[in-house]
Parts: C-alpha cells; sequence; structure tokens
C-alpha cells in the first residue's frame, strides 16, 4: 500500500513539475525561453578560469548596505576581489579580461539556504527507481541551470551530494558551491523515512533500505546511534548536520504534529556535530518540536511555519537562526485534494505570513531559502521565490538576507567550511561570486526573478560562466 501511495503521489507530483503545458504550474512562454536560452548560453562545460576580470563603471550593491555606492571599478584577480576604485586600465595584466558596466549593478552572487541538489529536477517516481549515476547527471545539468539563475552557493539540506560537488568544485561541472549535510538523519516512521511496512522491522545499527543505501537517509533510533550516523556524515565531509526532529507534508508515516527525535537523541546529534565544529539545522514546524531542538542545542530551525508568540522568543533568546521558505502554492497542488498530505500543507502555508512576521517582530537571525522537490519547472522559478520575499520585506532587505545573512548562517560551518573566505558580499579579499545586473534590484525586486534577461555577467569563484556585455 505505500509503494502504491508513493507511485500515486508520483502522478500528482509529475503534474506539477514534469511539463510545462499544466495551466497551474506552467511558468509561462517568457520563463520557457529563458530556459532555453540559459541552456543554449552556458553550453554543457564549466568556464574556463580567468587570471583577471575588470568590471568598469559598475554601482556596487555591496550585500551588507542598503543602497547602492557610486559609479566605481572591481578588480578580480584569481579567485579573490583585489581592488574597489579607480583601475588604471592602461596597465592592463595580461589577460586579463575587462567588462563595461555601464552603470550596472554589481552585487554578490546569491545563496539558497534550503536546496536538495539530487531532488529538484526529478519527477518523486524517478527519484525513487533510479541509479544513482542517472541521478548525478540529472542533477549536474540542474546545477548548472541555478547557477546560470544567479545563484553561486547552495547549502544541501538532505541528499547524497558529495559527489557533484566534487567535480564541481574541480572544475568538471558547472554549478554552485555546495555545503552538504549528506543524509538526512530521521527516526523510523520520521520525516526522512520513505520505506514500506513491509520493509519493517529493521536490526538497529543496519541501513538495508535503498534511500539509505544512496546515502540520502540515515534512521536512526537511539542516541548511539544518532552518534554513528552524525559521525557518518561528517567523514563524508558534511559541513553541517540536518535532523527532522518533527513531522513533515511529504512525509508518508508521519503526521505534521508529531515530535521524532527525544531530547537525548537531539544532543547527541548536537555534541556529535560542535565536536567537529559544526552545527545541526532540524527540519521543524510545530512549536513542541521547536522548543524541544532549540532547548537540545539546535543552532538552526529549518521552517517553523507553525511557530507561536512564545517560539519565536524562545529563539531570539537563544539566538537560534530561522530558515524558512516562502513555499509557492503549486507545492501543495501538487498533492491530491483528498490525500493527507495536501492538508498537511495547506495547514503549513496558512502559518507562512504568521512565521515571517514573528521572525521579523522579534529580530529573528533569518535566512532564505525555496525548498524545490521534484519539479524542474518550479526550479526554474527560484529567483521568483526569492522575489516573493518582497510581501514582507524591502528589496534591500530581501536581498541581504540573500547574501551576507545567509553567509554568516554558512560561516556557522567553522573549520568544516569547504570554502574558506567570506561569500554574499562584495569585499576586498572577500571570494569573487557576482553578478552584473541590468537595473537596480534594490528599488525592483522583480528584476531577481528574470535572470536570464538581467543578470548579464555570472562569475563564480573568479570565473565568467555567462558575459552578454558586447
Amino acid at each position: 500500500m505505500a509503494q502504491l501511495r508513493m507511485l500515486v503521489l508520483a502522478a500528482a507530483l509529475c503534474v506539477a513539475g514534469c511539463g510545462d503545458k499544466t495551466p497551474d504550474t506552467a511558468v509561462g512562454d517568457a520563463a520557457k525561453q529563458d530556459a532555453k536560452a540559459t541552456s543554449d548560453a552556458r553550453g554543457s562545460t564549466p568556464a574556463a578560469a580567468q587570471t583577471s576580470v575588470l568590471f568598469r563603471n559598475v554601482r556596487v550593491f555591496n550585500g551588507v548596505d542598503s543602497t547602492l555606492q557610486g559609479a566605481t571599478d572591481v578588480l578580480v584577480r584569481g579567485n579573490r576581489i583585489a581592488q574597489i576604485g579607480k583601475v588604471d586600465v592602461t596597465a592592463a595584466e595580461p589577460g586579463m579580461t575587462i567588462i563595461d558596466g555601464g552603470g550596472r549593478t554589481l552585487m554578490p552572487g546569491l545563496i539558497d539556504m534550503h536546496w536538495h541538489t539530487l531532488a529538484v529536477r526529478p519527477t518523486i517516481a524517478v527519484a525513487m527507481q533510479s541509479s544513482a549515476g542517472y541521478l548525478n547527471l540529472m542533477a549536474g545539468a540542474e546545477a548548472s541551470d541555478t547557477l546560470q539563475r544567479g545563484f553561486t552557493t547552495v547549502r544541501d539540506v538532505g541528499g547524497a551530494s558529495f559527489g557533484l560537488k566534487r567535480a564541481i568544485d574541480e572544475g568538471w561541472q558547472a554549478g554552485p558551491r555546495i555545503y552538504p549535510s549528506g543524509a538526512i538523519i530521521s527516526v523510523t516512521g520520521g520525516h526522512g523515512d520513505f520505506r514500506s511496512p513491509m520493509e519493517l522491522p529493521r536490526t538497529i545499527g543496519t541501513a538495508d533500505s535503498r534511500m539509505e543505501v544512496m546515502g540520502d537517509t540515515a534512521i536512526a533510533d537511539t542516541p548511539d546511534e544518532v552518534r554513528v550516523r552524525v559521525r557518518e556524515q561528517l567523514m563524508m565531509g558534511a559541513s553541517q548536520i540536518k535532523l527532522t526532529a518533527g513531522g513533515g507534508v511529504s512525509s508518508p508515516h508521519s503526521p505534521l504534529d508529531v515530535v521524532t527525535f527525544t531530547p537525548e537523541e537531539l544532543r547527541a546529534a548536537v555534541q556529535g556535530a560542535n565536536n567537529w565544529g559544526t552545527y545541526v539545522t532540524a527540519h521543524a514546524y510545530t512549536p513542541a518540536a521547536i522548543r524541544q531542538s532549540v532547548e537540545a542545542g539546535v543552532q538552526c530551525i529549518e521552517h517553523a511555519n507553525l511557530m507561536d508568540e512564545a517560539t519565536a522568543q524562545l529563539m531570539a533568546t537563544k539566538g537560534t537562526w530561522l530558515s524558512i521558505q516562502p513555499l509557492p502554492e503549486e507545492l501543495i497542488r501538487a498533492f491530491p485534494p483528498d490525500s493527507e498530505e495536501y492538508a498537511k500543507g495547506r495547514e503549513v502555508l496558512a502559518g507562512t505570513d504568521r512565521a515571517y512576521q514573528l521572525a521579523k517582530k522579534y529580530k529573528l537571525k533569518t535566512a532564505f531559502g525555496t525548498d524545490v522537490l521534484f519539479s524542474a519547472a518550479l526550479a526554474r522559478r527560484q529567483g521568483e521565490l526569492l522575489a516573493s520575499l518582497g510581501k514582507w520585506y524591502t528589496p534591500a532587505e530581501a536581498l541581504i538576507m540573500a547574501t551576507s545573512t545567509n553567509a554568516q548562517l554558512l560561516a556557522l560551518s567553522g573549520k568544516r567550511n569547504p570554502y574558506q573566505g567570506r561569500l554574499g558580499v562584495i569585499e576586498v579579499g572577500a571570494l569573487a561570486d557576482m553578478l552584473l545586473v541590468e537595473g537596480d534590484p534594490l528599488t525592483d525586486l522583480s528584476l531577481i526573478a528574470r535572470p536570464q534577461q538581467n543578470f548579464r555577467v555570472i562569475v563564480k569563484d573568479g570565473r565568467i560562466y555567462k558575459n552578454t556585455i558586447r
């Protein structure tokens, strides 16, 4: 029955994500043309290394200040920003690429703090039935498109993304920087357990299910087993640890209201991560799940759409990060209207506005992400999801959140940070991840929703991945 249910959900999700002809989920003719143009522009190979890049006559949004700086020059040498200010082009270095910005906006690359690299493009049916090789090739194609949308960094909060990350870092594949969590750690029956009842009971300490063998999830039901699972992900190269501390919308077995891990299990995960100098982020929607996680030392909460006033106050007091996503209606319409998942999704959507209001009221350290799953069509709207923050924030506040604020959360991984250097800012010495934007996104946030037209140049790690300036 569980497998049949998953196939039904797969069919529903395919309606939302498999084709562009469904009216409810179509991205529109312009978006389709953008996607094709992006694909044609980027080709199939990563960019060649640059010795130096000089942007002339650009107005800088540095990722921190809410106003544009006056026209200036920005010099990139290697993978770092070397100089901001007037540069003498008569002394141009051999091999230097000079780009006349024409007064356009130069800003940091965007960061998505809730991404599932291997689960963005395939439908759930494909994800459940395909080989790791096939899924990685599909994820590589999506990674190229993610970079072309201006997202130069993503935090992967669940999935076996280590191989793709390595290919991107070594230059074999175009794509964003990836901060990997490795497998989602879940209890039996929790959000992250996609086994059928016929796969039960399991033997404590084993990992026999397909998704565990693939490295996408890890089931842990005692503090000792949690420690093992945490250490396994850290051994693989995780930059942070992801737990599911409560039920989820797409969970086949866990109601939304359940609290999954015990306090002892949560503390075991936190201790294991802290021993390696990094942190735990926990999936939690309800006040009970959030409170238990925060009190156990979890430093970041994913979602929190159903938090109440007392929970927000607790997070503010403890300095806990909130990683919340402006979820679109399409994600819920992917489920059959009479399904439990649809009902759970409606409850979560109904709480989103209040959660953002509480985050602002208590000045929570708030990060932006998208949580796109199993929908190539919705992935193409990644920038549009960022622009939707305009419902709660000014354009400057939204863009600061998606650049320097997100980078502060990434820095919690300490020495487990795979990319040593400052991200999310344009300042001397920072890593050179930058976008040259047509127009001023600090006054018109909708520019971010149309990356193909408005992102004229994309640079990541000092390499040019797109340049449409003649």
